[in-house]
């Protein structure tokens, strides 16, 4: 497998995550409605009507489509720059099984504590890629 192919088969799972988190939330949504314990006029204007549960998930989908953003980025360009190397390779992984341990930790314990260091690991990740680019680019060529 090339490279290139090992940098975006994380995103590939990522988006498997998204896929897994979104069901999850929808069905929770669901069930919180079929069940009574939540009425749509309710969560119509105000996400927070939602039990903590159910807004857990919600919550963790959201948060799919924030940090992450600047991960897509910075792999594309890494490609379309022809500068993908083993370091962005594992920094992409490292970016993924954080991302990962995020969503079982949100949706789960929500131990905030815990969430922090595994959020600031992803965040190290993907700012390290994007410095680590910078440096390829501009500095070694």
């Amino acid at each position: 497998m090339t490279l290139e192919k090992w940098l975006l088969l994380p995103l590939f799972l990522h988006v498997a995550l998204i896929t897994i988190v979104g069901t999850r939330t929808v069905i929770a949504r669901y069930r919180s409605v079929v069940s009574r314990e939540t009425k749509l006029n309710a969560v119509a204007l105000n996400s927070g009507a939602w039990p903590d549960d159910v807004r857990k998930l919600g919550n963790n989908f959201t948060n799919q489509f924030e940090l992450p953003t600047i991960w897509y980025a910075v792999c594309g360009l890494l490609l379309v720059t022809a500068k993908v190397d083993w370091i962005c390779v594992g920094l992409s992984w490292g970016f993924l099984v954080a991302r990962v341990l995020h969503s079982i930790v949100h949706t789960g314990s929500n131990s905030v504590p815990l969430r922090m260091r595994v959020f600031l690991a992803s965040f190290a990740c993907v700012f390290a890629m994007w410095a680590w680019f910078a440096v390829r680019l501009f500095v070694i060529g």
